[in-house]
């Protein structure tokens, strides 16, 4: 049996090139788990169920809502700031799908529940999908990006205290 002793550091200790040299060991850090859970919780509090997702070049994401359109968008309204895209989705929704609606529930209009104004709004339901599927295919890009980014990589070091060797590699994990 044999006793090695290695001084190890923290890493504001570490010089640059080893300090290149942990945060490229611990390049996926941050992505190794389930990263996306809280966005997908996000998803299903407003009333979408995110199914599936691809990042980069392919970036897309596949769901259904779990109750009506303009239930999705309440909860927008409620759960999401003014600044965020899927408000701005929201908003352009009601706007073009309220005046359909309001024609299809007046009983004087000639468009009053007539078979028009139903597929005006479905495609515009369906339409709405596709665009809050789209927002959220983008935040959860922009999260995978930030996760795997030098300025995420060296949080999640100093809140956990790792300790490297002299060349960067990680010695408590």
């Amino acid at each position: 049996m044999r006793t090695i002793e290695t001084k190890v550091y923290p890493f504001s200790e570490l010089s640059e090139d080893a300090k290149e040299k942990a945060i490229e060991g611990l390049s996926d850090i941050n992505v190794h788990h389930d990263w996306w859970n809280f966005t997908y919780e996000d998803a299903e509090r407003i009333g979408l169920k995110i199914t599936s997702f691809d990042l980069d070049r392919n970036r897309h994401a596949t769901g259904e809502f779990n109750i009506s359109a303009c239930e999705v968008c309440a909860n927008i309204f409620k759960e999401h700031g003014e600044t965020c895209e899927t408000f701005k989705t929201a908003t352009k929704f009601m706007e073009a799908w309220q005046p359909i609606f309001n024609e299809y529930m007046n009983e004087e209009s000639d468009k009053y529940e007539s078979r028009e104004s139903e597929l005006a709004m479905q495609d515009l339901e369906d339409d709405f999908l596709k665009s809050i599927l789209d927002d959220y295919s983008i935040i959860l890009q922009k999260e995978s990006e930030y996760l795997q980014s030098k300025e995420a990589i060296i949080e999640t070091i100093e809140a956990n205290n790792y300790e490297f060797d002299e060349e960067g590699k990680l010695t408590n994990l």
